[in-house]
């Protein structure tokens, strides 16, 4: 029996049921947005479905918060029970599984939770087969049982020639023991096979297939698939097919990972059964045999190609559905010699394109959709395109942007045309859609002199396909699309007039017309009326378009959808959006100054000569930072982090930078990234184990030094450098530092006063889309036009509007520095951080990254964990750094509760690290219930674990529960990777490049997987990597480690002050009238919290944690006292006889502010009545009420006045 938690902890109904006797509980999965749970129960005997319904229907009562309960029982010995359950009822099974033929039971065999049969013959083979005798009789187990069974029907030696691929129905999880449960319950013996004859077969639209279909066949493409890995090795397969008539999920099971050939993006023809999953609760196709298809892709055959002028992204707010970097790769695949990129009001998405266009080999012309207007920013604008033709005219069009923004923004940012004169050396005008000046003058029937003269101001003038002014017929602005024809007609015919080129633009606002969709989804979100009306805006090839424009005639047509378009690309130069190089601010002698730091440093720690193992490393990062011209970025950080720490502020280091040993020796991060080691802090002897059988330094035993017998320091964190500045260290460095949040504006003006606060800005970034309210947007559209959509189709189109750029916002740390010689234009225009011009605050227009490797970027974040670490130093008079890493008692409460001196019942949890940063979390306290560490790189690697997106859940905690792999085995950081494969023999460089797409999403790749499998590199470690889609730098883990083990110290040593630095920081979420009443009351209170579920109030879920720290300090003996307006803080817990004394801001209604005044008034004097005290205080009626409730002026009068006849 495997070990887990017994199910009598969990819930009182199962003592004394002989039922669960001896069962334990596995786990449990929580699904909140279904509200449901999903319990995973190791028993010893079969349990009917009946009893295991009516469990789960208690605990449903005790749980009211929940829609669903469900109890996934697994046996042990389960070929035993799987066995005697078949014969036991094999009369009854043959009856069910045979009714219409009765033939003989083929002999069969039971291992684990699979049953195969062996037919004797052909024809039995075939009669098992048209029974469905596998999923009928998984079925059977499921309903009698509820056990996931596979049944499988093996050939004879004739059919043996089938490939190794079957199908099951698998579950939609996202967790191993759902895809297993499904996915044996209804196996089906048919064998998934490519089949070319389906090329042949005639299809079906998806969007036809219904329930019951015994065969069907669809083609279609594939936009996402799943895979997990089970216990024996087999794989689960979820494929999302769609035709665009609608999507579904295709399912199938494979013996082998390696069997999975179909990739995302394939379009593939399937045949198969419709049938109802009972996980994912709509109907699946489940794969019988497929095809291979060529995917039919829309292509531009002419011989000469147009040029698009006028094309918008997804960084056209709630507009543009057309991913950058899809737009410039289909026009490349095109072969078209150019495309120009105008977003509505912004050119955010520039940088991406510059990239993208040197991968595909394109010329991207870089212009904007601006708004125009005369000089009032409340006017009504024309829309016009810019073009920038030179790096000249890029600057003047960054200044546009910018003054749009800071200056002329009301609803839109917007360009006065007076402004528009000034910057217009170097850019192309054109005279846009029919929303631009030069139409608008057209429809407005004004006369063909002033239509003439409003002509003149543009460079060139555009017209677009009839589609897209299609709704000026319905809305009854022209009376016939062959006015619309005329429109154009007149447009060109001005254009021959004025000797100016008139151009043929799609204004393209998605890639394909199948993708429009999209844009009625966002566009119906938004309350557009003809939302549901086509639009025709996607990107057309030189045949579509001259198509288009055919009643032109030919040559027209052509001039200006081909001739004319080239003409305006060959005009514009080739320009990047960004300047190459790096431009740090200058800092006189900073290379000195970080080589002669690290240096005397390293020999202060290590001795003279160092050891060469030091001394390599420290050559070797200096050659790079010097080199790249990376020093200033080092003697800024050193800096910023000196003067916090003379201020009496320690500062946590983020991202990668503890990957470096300058950054260590120059004092910028504390995580020592050699290989572990002891050091002696009197000789400098040192030792180091380089074999990797230590995971960090405070691993290893005490030791005393071999040459003067002085106890050793233990340090060492083994992390490879590569990871901070890549293979060839020319990556420039993001050096991210965690402040305390009471000195985080003090480092940002400590920053400005460097560098001059005229070159210091706040660093930009783009809110987009989520997929939570995508998923919103798609089910209101399908709500309100009554679509009974499937989740594979909801899911596609909520991918479809993921992405969107919404508004734009500030980094909540980053500042970027430009270096006083140059001007901020050259690199990207400026902005108020969501268009908001009250805030008082200037940001980047660019997203950060996008130019992080042209100017310094300082992530100077605020932090509560200096803070904390702060204080404790000042209550507890000891140095935080102090604390060693491997003190015995602290480690202990990240594996029980015992160095607490509580139990897990009198406080809810088996593991002591509520309140403990980044451990303290139920999610991150089931993953140390479920490793049980007692090291502290164990405890690292459960950082990365937590931090990472698929690196646990479905991954390693499955790897881990299976006993595939150990805590010390499954990858957590991404240095995991490239330190294992290089430990396996890969070559390094392959093994960082493997490190950098794994860690980015991208998986693995066919030749990479090749590559590392030659190395005996394990299949479930291929498939672990696949799976991941972010990874968190060991590095980072390291110093949040670190700051959570110095805390935790505290709470196990110095417990009341660990208390008082955790309320003090939460004092206005703190729930007084609970919390004074004692233990009993906040117990209750929890259970009330947690009963309530996803249902509870976000207030509710806020001080959840609270109360479980709370009851957590009362369970170890120590008392909260009420508010004293005489000794209390204004906000801070203090300790007071044998427990803290609240502070007034943790009183409901009584703020910060009232607080201080409190306390300001007291120091003054005494109070001498309460009517004195609210004089004197100025506290308003309701925080005077509240502290009338908490009995806070018992001792005093209600009124200073003296009776004269009192006695």
């Amino acid at each position: 029996m495997r070990q887990g938690k017994s199910l009598v902890q969990f819930h009182s109904c199962f003592a004394n049921n002989p039922n669960w006797e001896n069962a334990t509980l596995e786990r449990v999965e929580v699904f909140a947005e279904q509200r449901r749970w999903k319990l995973m129960i190791a028993v010893e005997q079969p349990i009917s479905v009946g009893e295991i319904q009516a469990t789960e229907q208690i605990l449903l009562k005790e749980y009211p918060f929940l829609d669903q309960i469900e109890l996934l029982p697994s046996l042990s010995n389960s070929s035993q029970h799987l066995t005697s359950l078949f014969n036991k009822h094999q009369s009854e099974l043959v009856a069910y599984l045979f009714k219409n033929s009765p033939i003989p039971l083929a002999p069969f065999t039971a291992d684990e939770m699979r049953l195969d049969f062996h037919p004797t013959d052909e024809s039995q083979y075939q009669k098992y087969l048209d029974n469905e005798v596998c999923s009928r009789l998984s079925e059977w187990y499921w309903q009698k049982y509820r056990l996931s069974v596979l049944v499988r029907v093996l050939p004879s030696n004739e059919h043996t020639s089938l490939p190794e691929i079957t199908v099951i129905e698998p579950s939609q999880g996202n967790w191993l023991p759902e895809f297993e449960s499904t996915a044996k319950r209804s196996a089906n013996s048919r064998r998934s096979r490519p089949d070319q004859k389906l090329s042949e077969a005639k299809t079906m639209p998806v969007v036809d297939l219904q329930e019951g279909l015994k065969t069907a066949i669809v083609e279609g493409e594939i936009w996402a698939k799943e895979s997990t890995v089970l216990r024996d090795g087999r794989m689960v397969v979820t494929y999302n097919l769609t035709d665009y008539t609608d999507s579904i999920l295709v399912k199938a099971f494979l013996d082998r990972p390696q069997d999975d050939i179909i990739q995302v993006g394939d379009c593939i023809r399937v045949k198969g059964g419709v049938r109802y999953d009972t996980f994912a609760r709509e109907i699946v196709l489940f794969m019988d045999s497929y095809a291979q298809r060529e995917k039919k892709q829309r292509t531009d055959q002419a011989t000469i190609k147009r040029v698009e002028l006028h094309a918008h992204t997804k960084m056209s707010a709630m507009d543009g559905l057309t991913e950058t970097a899809a737009l410039i790769e289909r026009a490349a695949f095109w072969g078209h010699p150019a495309i120009a990129i105008t977003d509505h009001g912004c050119i955010q998405a520039f940088p991406d394109a510059y990239q993208q266009a040197k991968k595909h080999g394109i010329k991207i012309l870089y212009g904007v959709e601006a708004y125009l207007i005369e000089n009032d920013r409340r006017q009504r604008p024309y829309h016009v395109i810019l073009i920038a033709c030179n790096r000249s005219g890029l600057k003047n069009l960054y200044s546009l942007i910018s003054i749009s923004y800071l200056d002329h923004y009301y609803r839109h940012p917007k360009i006065p045309r007076h402004k528009l004169a000034q910057y217009r050396e170097g850019i192309l005008v054109g005279s846009a859609c029919q929303a631009g000046e030069l139409y608008s003058a057209i429809l407005g029937g004004k006369s063909p002199e002033e239509i003439a003269e409003t002509a003149k101001f543009y460079d060139y003038l555009e017209i677009q396909p009839l589609t897209n002014n299609e709704f000026l017929l319905r809305d009854g602005k022209v009376s016939s699309m062959e006015e619309l024809q005329k429109i154009n007609a007149q447009i060109v015919a001005l254009g021959e007039e004025l000797n100016k080129p008139v151009v043929a633009t799609g204004d393209v606002h998605y890639l394909d017309p199948e993708h429009e969709i999209f844009r009625r989804i966002i566009q119906a979100g938004q309350g557009y009326e003809d939302s549901d009306e086509g639009s025709g805006l996607y990107l057309r090839s030189t045949k579509e378009m001259l198509e288009e424009f055919a009643y032109l005639g030919e040559a027209l047509a052509h001039k200006v959808v081909v001739d004319n378009p080239r003409y305006i690309a060959e005009l514009v130069e080739d320009i990047k959006p960004v300047p190459d190089g790096f431009y740090p601010p200058k800092i006189d002698e900073a290379e000195d100054e970080v080589y002669q730091l690290s240096w005397q440093r390293a020999q202060e720690l290590y001795g003279d000569p160092l050891p060469e193992l030091v001394e390599a490393r420290i050559k070797r990062e200096l050659d790079s930072i010097i080199k790249h011209g990376f020093s200033v970025l080092y003697s800024i950080a050193h800096k910023l982090v000196k003067k916090s720490n003379e201020d009496g502020y320690l500062v946590g280091s983020r991202g990668s930078v503890g990957s470096s040993l300058v950054a260590f020796l120059t004092g910028i991060t504390e995580v020592n990234p050699l290989p572990p080691h002891w050091r002696c802090p009197e000789c400098c002897h040192t030792s180091f184990v380089t074999d990797g059988s230590v995971g960090c330094g405070a691993d290893l035993e005490p030791s005393n030094c071999e040459r003067c017998g002085a106890l050793m320091s233990q340090d060492g964190f083994d992390i490879p450098f590569e990871t901070f500045l890549g293979f060839e260290g020319d990556k420039v460095p993001d050096i991210d530092l965690n402040f305390s949040g009471e000195y985080q504006s003090r480092a940002h003006a400590y920053v400005e006063q460097l560098f001059g606060r005229e070159n210091v800005f706040r660093a930009g970034t783009i809110s987009t889309i989520a997929e939570k309210t995508a998923y919103g947007f798609v089910k209101k559209y399908a709500e309100e036009r009554q679509l009974n959509l499937r989740n594979a189709e909801v899911n596609r189109l909520v991918k479809g509007i993921t992405g969107v750029r919404r508004t734009t916002g500030q980094h909540p740390g980053g500042l970027i520095v430009v270096p006083r010689d140059h001007d901020i234009l050259e690199f990207t225009p400026l902005q108020h951080p969501a268009d908001n011009k009250d805030s008082g605050v200037i940001t980047t227009h660019f997203e950060y990254h996008a130019i992080g490797d042209q100017l310094v970027k300082l992530d100077i974040l605020g932090h509560d964990d200096p803070t904390v670490i702060k204080e404790l130093e000042d209550m507890t008079g000891i140095k935080a750094a102090d604390i060693k890493l491997n003190d015995p008692d602290t480690m202990g409460i990240f594996s029980g509760v015992e160095p607490l001196g509580v139990t897990p019942e009198m406080i809810g949890t088996t593991v002591g690290t509520y309140g403990i940063p980044e451990f303290g979390t139920r999610f991150v306290r089931q993953m140390l219930e479920a490793t049980r560490p007692t090291t502290f790189s164990e405890l690292v690697r459960i950082s990365g674990l937590s931090h990472g997106t698929d690196v646990w859940i479905n991954n390693a905690q499955s790897l881990i529960e299976n006993n595939t792999a150990k805590l010390n085995e499954v990858i957590c950081t991404r240095d995991d990777i490239m330190g294992y494969l290089i430990y396996k023999g890969v070559e390094k460089k392959t093994a960082f490049k493997i490190m950098e797409n794994v860690r980015k999403g991208k998986g693995l790749g066919p030749q990479e997987v090749d590559i590392i499998r030659q190395y005996e590199v394990p299949d479930w470690y291929i498939n672990s990597c696949q799976k991941i889609k972010y990874m968190f730098p060991k590095a980072h883990a390291v110093a949040y480690v670190t700051m959570a083990f110095r805390i935790a110290y505290c709470k196990v040593n110095y417990p009341l002050a660990f208390y008082a630095s955790f309320f003090s920081v939460r004092a206005e979420d703190f729930e007084a009238q609970t919390i004074l009443r004692g233990y009993d009351e906040v117990f209750k209170r929890i259970k009330e919290i947690e009963r309530q579920g996803m249902g509870a109030s976000q207030k509710d879920k806020k001080l959840l944690p609270i109360l479980e720290v709370a009851l957590e300090m009362l369970a170890r003996g120590f008392q909260f006292y009420p508010v004293d307006i005489y000794q209390s803080h204004a906000y801070k817990f203090v300790n007071f006889q044998q427990g803290l004394l609240l502070p007034f801001s943790a009183l409901p209604n009584v703020g910060v502010t009232a607080a201080h005044g409190i306390v300001a008034a007291r120091d003054e004097a005494e109070f001498i009545s309460v009517e004195d005290f609210q004089q004197r205080t100025h506290t308003n009626k309701t925080a005077m009420d509240v502290l009338r409730e908490y009995q806070c002026f018992r001792d005093l009068p209600e009124t200073t006045q003296i009776s004269l006849f009192g006695g």
